[in-house]
């Protein structure tokens, strides 16, 4: 049952982040990359089997884990990425902070200057012919 729902709680994590990574908001974007950190967090935790096991501590003479003991290595890597998540997480944060404060007061779209133009057909611009204009 705990796997359901540890499966359950990466794929709402994972949609949630999709759907907040496609959005327009840059803040909402951050969130989503947070989020999806998360995500990937929990599958490879999950990877390295859920339930009780013993502890990976080896006994004096013991060369080779029991078959039952936990895997460290999954959450060696989770701890690590933990950390690594939150560092980008307030790096992005820092960079959002960054771009939002350079523009006018009331302008929202921050991502409208990255984006080509329209041409006179309503497709884009190529990225040379709006620089040219």
């Amino acid at each position: 049952m705990n796997a359901w729902l540890l499966a359950l709680a990466i794929g709402v994590c994972g949609g949630a982040a999709v759907w907040l990574i496609l959005a327009r908001d840059l803040l909402r974007m951050v969130v989503g990359l947070a989020l999806a950190g998360t995500a990937v967090n929990l599958f490879v935790l999950m990877a390295g089997r859920v339930g009780a096991g013993l502890p990976a501590i080896l006994a004096d003479g013991e060369t080779v884990l029991a078959a039952t003991a936990a895997n460290p290595l999954p959450q060696a890597l989770v701890l690590t990425a933990i950390v690594i998540g939150f560092a980008f997480v307030c790096f992005a944060l820092v960079l959002v902070l960054a771009i939002l404060a350079r523009r006018p007061a009331g302008d929202v779209a921050a991502l409208a200057d990255a984006e080509p133009g329209a041409g006179p057909d309503g497709k884009p611009l190529p990225f040379e012919a709006e620089r040219r204009a």
